[in-house]
């Protein structure tokens, strides 16, 4: 995560809260963007020193070849450099057995060791698209007639304790997997969130046309955002619609 949060450190993101994920056993912190039209960055890491003996001499196999910070070697002004940084993978594909064997213990260990830097979703803001589609219980009615299965782990609609960021999240796509000993394996790949940020109560007397982002509710909830990592998760990728 020090690693990877230079990239957007330097171009004018804000690094926020932390949060803890006891259970998965992960740390992450979201960044404000510089200007309101930018996405916020959610980062988040496994803590590998938690994991079984066995996992964390999987994980080291493959990056124990990482001694230096590759950041460093980014000119992070230079647009395509930080892309071609992001496409070109740190370290080799697993085996099928070493992928599953951390499936077993952690599937957000798994799902990064096959898929590096790849993005693992992005967020559609709900309450920015045109009416009777801004509003999440309305926009999930109209994704699942669509056919797209939405994660239910801790409910189709996972809501903060103040009632104002409302989440949901598609189940991640299956995507055929090939692995460094020649086998092949259907994996979770990305996903797509969708968040409704409602009014901040001071701000509920303003007309609509007036209502900018900062007068929505910001950052994130430790509690959605656990359920949310789970649109990956085998659970809900197995699932019958």
């Amino acid at each position: 995560m020090k690693s990877f949060e230079k990239i957007f450190l330097k171009h004018g993101y804000q690094k926020k809260e932390f949060y803890s994920f006891e259970t998965k056993k992960l740390n992450a912190y979201w960044y404000a963007p510089p200007k309101p039209n930018l996405p916020r960055i959610f980062i988040s890491e496994l803590r590998v020193n938690e994991l079984s003996e066995t996992a964390q001499q999987i994980i080291w196999k493959y990056t124990h070849s990482i001694i230096k910070d590759p950041v460093d070697n980014i000119d992070l002004n230079n647009a395509s450099e930080v892309i071609e940084f992001f496409e070109k993978p740190l370290w080799e594909l697993p085996t099928l057995k070493d992928f599953d064997t951390l499936l077993n213990e952690s599937e957000y260990a798994a799902w990064v060791i096959y898929n590096r830097y790849y993005l693992n979703h992005y967020t559609i803001s709900v309450h920015e698209l045109p009416e009777g589609f801004d509003r999440l219980e309305k926009f999930n009615e109209f994704l699942i007639d669509l056919g797209i299965k939405l994660n239910d782990s801790g409910g189709i609609i996972k809501t903060s304790k103040d009632g104002l960021l409302l989440q949901s999240s598609s189940v991640a796509e299956m995507i055929k997997a090939d692995f460094s000993d020649h086998k092949t394996k259907e994996i979770a790949g990305s996903y797509v969130e969708f968040a409704e940020r409602k009014i901040l109560p001071e701000f509920q007397n303003l007309n609509q046309d007036q209502i900018m982002a900062e007068h929505r509710r910001d950052g994130f909830e430790t509690a959605n955002a656990d359920k949310i990592f789970e649109s990956t998760f085998v659970k809900q990728t197995t699932k019958k619609p």
